[in-house]
């Protein structure tokens, strides 16, 4: 299960910075935000991983 979350932040991370890049390329400030929204998304979802990770040891 946990590789599985990993993943899903990974792919928010990814995505994220996609639709950022996107944003930025067409100059929308909406879809820049958007894809800042959901890679800090994807960054808070692999840091709740990383310590739900150390707790294990």
């Amino acid at each position: 299960m946990a590789k599985d979350k990993k993943a899903a932040a990974k792919a928010d991370q990814a995505k994220g910075a996609a639709k950022e890049t996107a944003g930025r390329a067409v100059g929308s400030e909406r879809m820049t935000t958007e894809g800042r929204a959901e890679r800090a998304k994807g960054d808070v979802r692999e840091a709740i991983q990383k310590i739900k990770d150390a707790g294990k040891r």
